[in-house]
């Protein structure tokens, strides 16, 4: 009886994995990227955007390295010439082996839970900008780099959840957008999108007040939720509020590279069902018809002269005969 209770509590254990609740954490003044995938495929999802964003950071920063810590510069200029060439020999002399105190561009933390993603990015990298261009180049390419991925959430920067420390996040994000100079700033519509996982601190009408308040309308604002330029993103998860205002959200699926494939496909399905080949078929048919009605037309005509022509003849013959019968 002892046995067949204990298999009873595995399977209960079982279904407490089932519905693991989130147990990761995302620290205030930290900027990254959210993704979401399929279930159970979390880790695929990691591993091939570890691949996208390397090759991206290639492609924009290549000649920019990533911000390292103050102590370690300050080492490098104590380092005399003599001493730093020593270095570069040795280090070209030995196997690269990974920096320990380096610091890489993409940090993958896990958050514990399903289906998303977080990776944190380090300076000189954009998170909306890096977004923006590989949805931007799935657009314009047609070509599905991912197979697990799917949408793409951009964070600027993030702060603990409590109504102060998001006025200070929305006056810190939202300034390059909404409140430049009078001479430079142009009145913009926008619009604000609330997102949260796990998260019951703030209300979500009162984070889109408070962002709108910040926005302000000294500049002309005002709040647009079909034709916006701009789109402010919020991201909620337990106890971290991150920000990000984006462009063309709409125009690349909401940022969904599955979606951007997808709609890519149908067009093209419609462009070679459309009526290109018809078209062209349908004119040869018009030509076709036209030339058959003058061909008609033409032998209609014919055989009404040839109709005029025979009567007249018959009927001037006897006329003749009759004469010279009188004659005679």
């Amino acid at each position: 009886m002892g046995e067949k209770r204990r298999n009873n509590g595995g399977r209960g254990q079982d279904r407490k994995k089932k519905y693991k609740v989130a147990t990761g954490i995302i620290d205030p003044q930290t900027s990254g990227i959210y993704a979401t995938c399929n279930r159970h495929h979390e880790k695929q999802c990691e591993k091939e955007l570890k691949l996208l964003f390397d090759d991206k950071f290639e492609q924009f920063y290549k000649d920019v390295g990533v911000e390292e810590d103050e102590d370690s510069k300050g080492e490098e200029e104590e380092l005399s010439i003599e001493e730093s060439i020593k270095r570069e020999l040795e280090g070209l002399q030995q196997p690269k082996e990974k920096d320990p105190t380096k610091k890489e561009p993409f940090q993958f933390i896990d958050l514990g839970c399903e289906c998303v993603v977080f990776v944190k990015t380090r300076k000189p990298v954009d998170p909306t900008f890096l977004v923006e261009k590989i949805c931007e180049e799935a657009f314009e390419s047609k070509i599905k780099n991912t197979r697990y991925t799917q949408k793409l959430t951009p964070i600027t920067w993030s702060s603990s959840a409590s109504i102060e420390e998001l006025t200070k996040l929305a006056k810190h994000v939202l300034a390059p957008h909404f409140h430049q100079d009078k001479e430079i700033q142009k009145p913009l519509s926008f619009a604000v999108k609330v997102s949260s996982r796990n998260f019951n601190t703030i209300e979500k009408m009162d984070i889109i007040t408070k962002i709108a308040e910040c926005v302000g309308r000294d500049h002309g604002h005002k709040v647009d939720l079909k034709k916006f330029d701009k789109l402010i993103l919020v991201e909620c998860f337990k106890n971290n509020i991150g920000m990000s205002v984006v462009n063309n959200y709409e125009k690349y699926q909401k940022y969904n590279l599955q979606q951007i494939f997808e709609k890519q496909l149908k067009e093209d399905n419609t462009l070679s069902r459309s009526a290109t080949p018809k078209i062209i078929k349908n004119d040869e048919v018009k030509e076709e018809s036209k030339e058959s009605k003058e061909s008609k037309d033409e032998q209609k005509n014919e055989q009404k002269e040839s109709k005029d022509e025979t009567p007249k003849e018959s009927t001037t013959e006897p006329t003749k005969t009759q004469s010279i019968q009188v004659d005679v």
